[in-house]
């Protein structure tokens, strides 16, 4: 089984900073880590790997440092990794970024699935791994929380608020995994000194056969007018008081006072 993972480096979400000039994240100077969803779509390619056999490659799209955030998948066990980088990419937003990825997964070719953690914790759009599945024509499934094959029937347990959904598609397929689905192996040391040691090819707008009016923020139909930072709440008042009858006196009277009763 061709299994292909689509992961992402974002920025760490405790240290995020916002340019309050240009309203856009600054991520220089920002540690960066691999989207944590993404590790559990690696871990649940590697689990069929293991029962199935084949191979499992892992590709993203970003500038050049993100070869960091392959080569911690490779040290987890994925057999290739591959970098999608060009200045044309810059700015793509869902749309464009699907499509870029959905080029470079025909040109991998023979590919049988694909899976993408559900969402990037940066954007949390949720919306690249679907848009994929849709510019290769595909089935997909979202939120899953576990997975069967058996030849070419894949049977999913999709996860909903209400419950569990079962589901029986034919290769090929995306899917989209939760963290509920598996806990992802830490890289060994072996596995990292091999992928350290693992030359990642790099893949630019020239290497596939995309329109160039499709790529990066040509391409991108969204615009973000403003991204901002939510103003810190002030915190309550504490009511102290001999009693809790006198507390709950106190904050009667001045709930009534704030006619909030």
């Amino acid at each position: 089984m061709e299994i292909v993972v689509c992961v992402k480096q974002v920025p760490d979400t405790t240290e995020v900073k916002i340019d309050p000039a240009t309203n856009t994240l600054i991520r220089q100077g920002v540690p960066s880590i691999v989207n944590p969803f993404d590790k559990n779509a690696v871990e649940a390619a590697l689990r069929l790997k293991e029962a199935q056999g084949g191979r499992v490659t892992v590709i993203t799209m970003g500038p050049p440092q993100a070869k960091e955030a392959l080569k911690e998948c490779l040290a987890m066990g994925a057999d290739e990794a591959l970098l999608i980088s060009d200045r044309a990419f810059g700015g793509a937003d869902t749309l464009a970024t699907s499509y870029t990825l959905a080029a470079a997964v025909r040109k991998i070719g023979n590919v049988d699935m694909i899976i993408c953690g559900k969402q990037a914790i940066d954007g949390d759009t949720a919306q690249v791994g679907p848009e994929i599945a849709e510019h290769l024509g595909w089935a997909q499934v979202t939120c899953v929380s576990e997975i069967d094959v058996d030849d070419q029937t894949v049977k999913l347990e999709r996860e909903q608020e209400e419950g569990y959904e079962l589901i029986e598609t034919r290769l090929p397929v995306l899917l989209t995994v939760l963290k509920s689905i598996n806990e992802p192996r830490l890289p060994t040391v072996k596995g990292t000194m091999k992928a350290n040691r693992k030359e990642i090819p790099v893949w630019t707008a020239a290497d596939l056969a995309v329109d160039p009016q499709r790529l990066g923020l040509k391409g991108s139909p969204t615009q973000v007018r403003r991204i901002f930072t939510p103003p810190q709440r002030v915190q309550g008042e504490l009511i102290q008081a001999g009693s809790a009858r006198e507390a709950a006196g106190l904050l009667a009277k001045k709930l009534t006072e704030a006619k909030l009763v």
